[in-house]
């Protein structure tokens, strides 16, 4: 078996050129099966992990989720990549503790969003807290991923110019990864990889077609799949519940 550090030199390696899929689990039971289905990496979902735990996103605790990380590593002896929201908290300083403990639970990696639960953060304090997020990273394991990620499609009317802007401000404050979710235009997906270059890129995506070699061809280096897998599962049960109700008198 990998160890922890096996697993975060891996996905680093990964990262470095080439393209992968990295799709995300949502409990111990996906977790192994994305493992014999013979991907290189996974990542967590929070959607898909609320919704495991009979709540909605964005419902869990720090403390549950720091719990779910802890589920993942110990199910696959793949990297897992941490869906960690905002990092649990307004203040960088908190963000790095909250950081710090994510790396305890054997994670490579993790993302820090830049929307607070109600509005993004203003630029200042989001490079701010992807800066200390860094910090707390370096002072642990430096080995450990940074997923700098703009939440473009929290904001209807954000230029993309915007979102790139954002994502060069994450890249320069020590974020390692790049994600804005939905720049999937192919001219201003190029643009966001030039913009962050040689810094990787990451897509999130929901059709599971050929247009994904789009992305590769792009540049970007790695596509997940947020909570679009878990949600596909969900539908299944649904429609095989109804199927079932018919028959309970």
């Amino acid at each position: 078996m990998p160890t922890i550090a096996d697993k975060r030199a891996t996905f680093r390696a990964l990262h470095e050129e080439g393209f992968f899929i990295l799709p995300n689990a949502w409990d111990a039971g996906s977790a192994v099966r994305l493992t014999k289905a013979g991907f290189k990496a996974i990542a967590s979902s929070s959607a898909g992990a609320a919704w495991a735990a009979g709540k909605d996103d964005g419902e869990l605790s720090r403390d549950e989720v720091l719990a779910h990380l802890r589920l993942l590593v110990g199910a696959t002896n793949l990297p897992v990549n941490a869906d960690f929201e905002n990092g649990f908290a307004d203040d960088p300083t908190a963000v790095a503790a909250n950081v710090a403990l994510a790396i305890d639970t054997g994670i490579a990696g993790l993302s820090i969003e830049d929307w607070s639960g109600n509005k993004l953060y203003e630029l200042d304090l989001a490079r701010d807290r992807i800066a200390a997020a860094r910090a707390a990273i370096d002072a642990v394991d430096p080995s450990v991923m940074l997923i700098g990620r703009n939440e473009n499609f929290r904001v209807p009317d954000m230029p993309v110019a915007q979102s790139i802007a954002r994502a060069v401000a994450y890249a320069e404050a020590g974020a390692d990864c790049l994600f804005v979710p939905f720049i999937l235009d192919p001219g201003a997906l190029a643009e966001l990889v030039a913009a962050v270059a040689p810094k990787p890129v990451n897509v999130v995506i929901h059709d599971y077609d050929a247009s994904i070699r789009t992305f590769a061809a792009l540049g970007v280096r790695r596509c997940s799949v947020g909570g679009s897998l878990a949600k596909r599962a969900w539908a299944a049960v649904d429609e095989a519940a109804q199927l079932l109700r018919q028959f309970d008198p």
